[in-house]
């Protein structure tokens, strides 16, 4: 069973920092592409970030200079740093993967968690 578990959601205040974390487990053969979507209330999810197994990244351009989005070591867990942090970055942030199993490649989502930037 394949699981993508994501933390570090939370309440902060405008121009606070949080880093959230995503770890997939299960029976996975390997990792592609790894990323993070949020979606707001009454909105479209949306691109946030996202990183190749190669570690090439891409970034909407509303949190370019402010997230940074990394793989661990294990390549199993990718986080995104979010800095500078405003009242539009509210939303539910969703991790997400390409994944590699025994019945071949699945795109998989985590729950999601609440991030709320007051002002």
């Amino acid at each position: 069973q394949v699981q993508l578990v994501e933390s570090g959601g939370g309440l902060v205040q405008a121009g606070g920092s949080l880093r959230l974390s995503c770890v997939a487990s299960g029976s996975i053969f390997s990792i592609s592409n790894m990323g993070w979507y949020r979606q707001a209330p009454g909105k479209q999810r949306e691109l946030v970030a996202t990183i190749t197994s190669g570690g090439t990244t891409n970034y909407a351009d509303s949190v370019k200079g402010r997230f940074t989005i990394s793989r661990g070591n294990t390549k199993n867990t990718v986080y995104l740093q979010m800095n500078s942090l405003k009242p539009e970055d509210t939303a539910v942030y969703y991790c997400n993967a390409n994944l590699w199993i025994s019945v071949g490649q699945i795109n998989y989502w985590g729950p999601g968690t609440q991030v709320t930037v007051s002002s």
